[in-house]
């Protein structure tokens, strides 16, 4: 199930604030910005909203991380998660199976990133298409909800990251200004 937040302009953080653990309240301060502390909380609060009412699950949610950094949630090995957030929007995917999912504001993006992240084939798509920074980010997302759900992370060849990943649900809201992708294993 998908979990979205995208009016992060009227997201309340100091109301937010008691109802994160501990342990997600210290994450949300580290952030420098107010953006950055809203969507951190925001993220956290669709956990639970389908923590509740998918598993009926009240407590506040406590991570562990594996090897590369993928939350998971102690106590609940059964439930499988991933969060992403942007300037404009927070998103949470849960599931009973691995599930990988990243979120981005649509930005112009530098040339030599491009060569850098994409295969020939995506540099090709990207520079055919009539909106050159959309498809960038959706391509970008879609790469990045893959790594989420392995959980291996961002890795140095990230050229081949989608071949054999056709199960990839991406979603554009230019009108608002982000892109989200979505994989489960």
């Amino acid at each position: 199930m998908i979990y979205l937040n995208d009016d992060i302009a009227h997201f309340d953080f100091e109301a937010a604030l008691p109802l994160l653990s501990e342990q997600r309240r210290e994450q949300a301060l580290r952030f420098k910005h107010e953006q950055g502390r809203k969507t951190c909380a925001a993220a956290y609060l669709l956990l639970c909203e389908g923590l509740r009412e998918e598993y009926g699950i009240t407590e506040r949610p406590v991570f562990e991380y594996g090897e590369h950094g993928k939350p998971a949630i102690m106590g609940h090995p059964e439930i499988h998660f991933n969060l992403s957030h942007c300037r404009e929007a927070a998103i949470c995917a849960i599931n009973d199976r691995p599930v990988g999912v990243d979120i981005e504001s649509i930005r112009e993006y530098k040339e030599s990133l491009v060569r850098y992240t994409m295969n020939d084939s995506e540099v090709m798509r990207i520079t055919q298409s009539s909106y050159p920074a959309l498809e960038f980010t959706r391509l970008w997302t879609m790469k990045e909800a893959v790594l989420k759900c392995s959980g291996e992370g961002i890795r140095n060849d990230l050229k081949t990251v989608l071949t054999g990943a056709e199960q990839i649900k991406t979603t554009v809201c230019a009108e608002k200004n982000y892109v989200y992708s979505v994989v489960f294993e």
